[in-house]
């Protein structure tokens, strides 16, 4: 049996289905388990209950279980007898780890350093850009025809959250992946413009990406839900890759045996979003 953390949400779902679509037994764990859309056959309880007892195999997403601790979770796992952990980490692990410069990465590699503390077996997942991150322009885009941000030549290769669960979901149900650390990218290096010119593309609207400083840019995160901290980490990685094509990665095709999902194939996913 594989537990999944976040069954409901962008990656999590993905894992899921895909281990439900394998014929694996999966518990769903989520904050509401009654509005729980899931496969048919799929099993569903509260996160913060850490039901485990018989897994085999754990997806955990730490965004998900902050309120339970991890510290909590994993030796909740070591005492169920779970054999595997798959852990949605970051690509940014691999840059300089200075708290300071690189909140999230610091604190994704300490998360990691956790799960291979437990002595289980581990996967570490970690992409870069998320595809997702697209949705916080759908205010705008319903808006006009316009959208404000920073840095509008910043590249990135947005993955698609599905290939982000294809993969974690190899890692739990076979043995090739154990003790790997796979980093993962979407097919192609985009701009910011590029991203906003392919949703207006696919929805039919002619779109466009309007810079505005760096100072405009930080009030706006933080008035959101991230810390003044990581918004500085943030612009600062946005600032850096301004004209700078990304390496694309070739782990999603060599784990999957498929090209990565593009980003305008995620758009035509979310397309209704966006209208």
């Amino acid at each position: 049996m594989f537990v999944v953390t976040g069954a409901t949400g962008n990656v999590g779902g993905h894992v899921v289905k895909e281990l439900a679509d394998a014929g694996a037994e999966v518990l769903a764990l989520t904050r509401d388990p009654e509005a729980a859309r899931l496969p048919e056959g799929v099993r569903a309880a509260r996160t913060d209950e850490l039901p485990l007892d018989g897994a085999t195999g754990l997806f955990l997403n730490p965004a998900v279980v902050w309120q339970v601790g991890i510290g909590k979770l994993l030796e909740r796992a070591k005492e169920s007898g779970v054999r595997r952990i798959v852990m949605l980490s970051s690509s940014s692990v691999l840059a300089d780890l200075d708290p300071e410069e690189n909140p999230i990465g610091a604190r994704h590699r300490a998360l990691e350093a956790d799960v291979e503390a437990t002595g289980l077996e581990w996967t570490f997942v970690r992409p870069g850009a998320f595809a997702a991150n697209a949705m916080q322009w759908v205010d705008q885009i319903k808006a006009g025809d316009a959208v404000y941000g920073p840095y509008a030549g910043a590249q990135m290769a947005p993955i698609h959250e599905a290939d982000m669960g294809a993969v974690a979901a190899r890692a739990l149900l076979a043995d090739d992946l154990v003790g790997q650390s796979p980093e993962l990218t979407g097919p192609e290096s985009l701009s910011f413009a590029d991203q906003v010119r392919i949703i207006g593309e696919v929805i039919g609207r002619p779109l466009r990406y309007e810079e505005i400083s760096h100072e405009a840019a930080r009030e706006r995160m933080a008035h959101g839900f991230v810390t003044p901290e990581m918004a500085d980490s943030l612009l600062r990685v946005f600032a850096e890759c301004v004209d700078r094509p990304q390496p694309i990665s070739p782990e999603v095709e060599r784990v999957t045996g498929r090209p990565g999902r593009t980003f305008a194939q995620w758009v035509e996913d979310r397309a209704a979003a966006f209208r």
